[in-house]
């Protein structure tokens, strides 16, 4: 009963750790000097945005995305511009492979059975590798003073990508909004 007791303390933290981590994880970078202020108007970097190697799709979304989230901080899309907004993204392949080897004394199939023959039995178990393929992908969403052509503020999300096409665009836009909810540095939530 003691040893329940002190495991259960160490569960609740695991399970804490568990829950409180997203599934998309956000870093950011700024120049401490600028004067986030003083920008009001944006439009989009074409130039940078057309040098992103995803397809033409999930650059619109990303876009539109991007978009929302500035008109709802108050921002004003403009033909002169305080900002320039730029996005870049990397992918990276990850492959885990699960040995299910049974082993010595189990039960399986592929090896020799208790009677000496080929087949099932006690003995060594079945060896079947399990692999698993996932893609992780991250979003760079640069925001460029206009005048200066510097950049002043950029932000990264990272995370799994889905192959689930039904839950690209809300994932996208997810993305987005966590990435987008550090701009402007400083600002209350």
């Amino acid at each position: 009963m003691k040893r329940i007791l002190k495991t259960i303390p160490l569960l609740v933290i695991l399970l804490l750790v568990v829950t409180s981590c997203s599934s998309i994880r956000v870093a950011t970078d700024y120049d401490k000097n600028a004067n986030f202020d003083n920008f009001k108007t944006f439009a989009f970097f074409k130039t940078g945005i057309d040098k992103a190697e995803i397809n033409d799709l999930d650059k619109r979304r990303i876009l539109r995305a991007i978009e929302s989230e500035l008109l709802a901080k108050g921002f004003t899309k403009s033909e002169t511009p305080d900002l320039l907004i730029s996005l870049f993204t990397k992918s990276n392949q990850r492959v885990d492979v699960y040995n299910n080897t049974w082993g010595m004394g189990a039960w399986g199939w592929g090896g020799w059975g208790p009677w000496g023959g080929f087949g099932p039995g006690w003995g060594w178990g079945y060896n079947q590798p399990s692999v698993s393929t996932s893609t992780e992908g991250t979003l760079f969403i640069d925001l460029i003073d206009a005048n200066k052509k510097e950049l002043v503020w950029q932000g990264m999300g990272t995370g799994y990508l889905s192959r689930n096409m039904d839950k690209k665009e809300a994932l996208i836009k997810e993305f987005v909004s966590k990435i987008m909810e550090k701009y402007p540095p400083g600002a209350k939530k």
